[in-house]
């Protein structure tokens, strides 16, 4: 379930907007696509923006573009998943952008396999595991980094089962990771934001798995709504872990340093075309939320379980 792929001087993205009626692809021609793919969330999910933003700078190469300028211009596209600015510069210091974005690429699937590989020996047979929006195949190139811990162990023979919440406003968890499970027959359900900590009150929830988009000293920004779910974990002994790459560590800056990207109003005024309250609502939208380090299990990367920092 590849994500993006590059083909004819072109980068293709499955919009995830459309998902799940419809799998149509994103074609990018100029970087300004890539931006507009990153700003519109046709592409989202960390792992997935830092390899878009790398074939970004390629077709700016490819164009004899000013590459300082679309750089930066790219890195403007969203401030908080740490892996669109290292994506961008580690691009930029190479000598063939477009290369050095194909090595990305066939870099993320094999670390994403070796975080599954990694996070399976923390699942048991017969767990119940809840998961936050959608850190699967689609919110990297293949396989994914929460919903890959998923897979690993189904691909195992683990008898598992797995909950999404809905992950208002834009239902990543309704619209994506769902359809996700639902592709490869694994075991799984769906629950409204709010029912998540009825269900670890109940024992109903035995682990809990999500991404991040930055990790930091003092914790994790993830998807809003992380924070709650992390709470509720820990009130009710369920262990909360987070899967994610090396990428994605930002070990310079406290957590708290860490700008909180404030999404459009209009994404919480709707659900999907319908209106959901009166035209004279103001609306606070943080795409965002921080989960402190004391909260959180472990830390599953490519090269093994780690404690948070």
């Amino acid at each position: 379930m590849k994500t993006m792929f590059w083909e004819d001087n072109q980068l293709k993205l499955i919009n995830q907007t459309k998902l799940p009626d419809e799998v149509s692809y994103f074609n990018c021609l100029t970087y300004q696509d890539v931006i507009l793919a990153i700003k519109t969330m046709i592409v989202r999910g960390a792992p997935a923006i830092g390899v878009a933003a790398a074939f970004g700078i390629a077709l700016a190469d490819l164009a004899g573009e000013n590459l300082e300028l679309a750089a930066q211009e790219i890195k403007n596209a969203r401030p908080t998943a740490i892996n669109l600015f290292w994506a961008v510069d580690r691009v930029m210091a190479s000598n063939s952008p477009l290369d050095e974005a194909k090595e990305m690429y066939r870099e993320d699937i094999e670390t994403n396999m070796a975080i599954g590989k990694y996070g399976l020996t923390v699942i048991d047979e017969n767990d119940t595991i809840l998961t936050h929006c959608n850190a699967g195949a689609l919110a990297c190139v293949d396989y994914g980094t929460a919903l890959g811990v998923i897979r690993a162990a189904h691909e195992k023979g683990k008898n598992i089962n797995v909950i999404c919440d809905e992950t208002r406003p834009l239902g990543q968890g309704a619209r994506l990771s769902i359809w996700e499970m639902q592709e490869e027959n694994i075991p799984v359900k769906l629950i409204v934001d709010s029912a998540a900590g009825y269900l670890m009150q109940q024992g109903q929830i035995d682990k809990v798995i999500i991404g991040a988009d930055r990790i930091a000293k003092g914790g994790v920004a993830n998807k809003i709504g992380s924070l709650m779910v992390a709470l509720a974990a820990k009130r009710f002994n369920v262990p909360f872990y987070v899967a994610a790459p090396k990428s994605t560590f930002d070990t310079k800056i406290s957590i708290y340093d860490v700008e909180i990207e404030e999404r459009n109003s209009e994404e919480v005024l709707y659900y999907g075309q319908c209106r959901i309250t009166s035209e004279k609502t103001k609306v606070i939208n943080p795409a965002f939320d921080i989960v402190p380090s004391d909260l959180i299990t472990g830390i599953i990367t490519e090269n093994g379980i780690i404690k948070p920092l």
